[in-house]
């Protein structure tokens, strides 16, 4: 069966109740942080069984026994498989032949298609659960970041939540990391949380380095090709392309759009700028200024739908790759270049 967010979260914290999870879509960070769940719900003492696709295609009654065994040392046990796909379907469906459910099992896949037979095999089971998890994005991806932050025992500010959520790309992983190399810089702990500012930021985030995307923002919003070239290779070398960069800039577009709208309903540029006080990061107010002056609704509504159509060829199986995204943004660059 299809699982909602909050069905999913229940359901892996009480995983006896389910034959197995599948836990799918693009963001592996996101099912990764998910079937922790069951984990934690285990116990430290659990015992862990770790598979493989490839292992199950071979010998496809192990997962049932896996799934039927007693722990050696009779406390609980689960199951997780890693990477899962077709090559697993054959044991799944011999779990499901089982006359009573067993040890949990979790069934970790990258992207699936709707052919997808295991996919299939997990939407038409009462005994089973299947989520899809996706980079969160907006307002989504700022709470995902202050929540990280809380366990580090870190206090962040929605200026700064979204900063590094767009330096990470909306990833839960990189996110993670980065948050606790904060608490360890600024000697941080649930028990004594400190605030998170821009300073700590830029002396050691990846928003100061490798992984941030604000120039590359910078360089389409302002029309600046060659800044826009000079980042996409750089981001390319360190494997990040396509949807995240897609999804930063379509971040900067939707804002301006909003602000550009207040301008436009007769308010003026500073006023709109002052208005948002400390929800834009300081840095950033000179360059978002500077691009609602030059921008006008119509060509941000475009360029917006260019963005959202480019997401969704992005992700369709055979749809746009990493060199067709970075037209896409070239093509918008040149737009703001002459709108100068």
């Amino acid at each position: 069966m299809k699982a909602s967010k909050a069905q999913i979260d229940r359901a892996l914290r009480n995983p006896s109740t389910h034959r197995f999870y599948l836990l799918y879509g693009p963001d592996d960070s996101g099912s990764r942080a998910l079937a922790r769940l069951v984990a934690a719900a285990a116990g430290a003492d659990a015992e862990r069984v770790e598979l493989t696709g490839a292992e199950l295609k071979s010998d496809p009654a192990r997962l049932s026994d896996e799934a039927a065994s007693i722990s050696l040392f009779g406390g609980a046990r689960y199951i997780f498989v890693e990477p899962a796909g077709e090559d697993s379907v054959a044991a799944v469906e011999g779990l499901l032949e089982l006359p009573v459910a067993g040890n949990p099992v979790v069934l970790i896949a990258g992207a699936l298609k709707p052919s997808s037979r295991l996919l299939k095999l997990a939407l038409g089971s009462e005994a089973a659960l299947a989520f899809a998890s996706y980079a969160p994005e907006g307002a989504d991806a700022e709470r995902l970041v202050l929540d990280l932050a809380r366990d580090q025992g870190l206090i962040v500010r929605p200026d700064v939540a979204r900063r590094l959520a767009d330096a990470c790309g909306g990833n839960r992983a990189i996110l993670a990391q980065e948050l606790a190399k904060f608490a360890l810089y600024l000697d941080a702990a649930p028990e004594r949380p400190q605030p998170l500012e821009e300073e700590a930021l830029e002396a050691v985030g990846a928003a100061a380095g490798e992984g941030d995307l604000s120039r590359l923002v910078e360089g389409v919003g302002a029309g600046n090709a060659r800044l826009l070239q000079s980042e996409l290779l750089r981001l390319s070398s360190e494997g990040i392309e396509g949807i995240p960069l897609i999804r930063a800039v379509l971040r900067r577009m939707t804002l301006l759009a909003r602000l550009r709208a207040e301008v436009e309903r007769g308010n003026s540029v500073e006023a709109v700028m002052a208005s948002q006080g400390k929800s834009l990061f300081w840095k950033e107010k000179t360059s978002i200024s500077q691009q609602l002056s030059r921008w006008r609704s119509p060509l941000l509504a475009k360029s917006i739908e260019r963005l959202v159509e480019a997401e969704r060829q992005a992700k369709a199986s055979g749809g746009l790759g990493a060199a067709a995204v970075d037209e896409e943004l070239f093509a918008i660059c040149r737009q703001a270049a002459r709108s100068r």
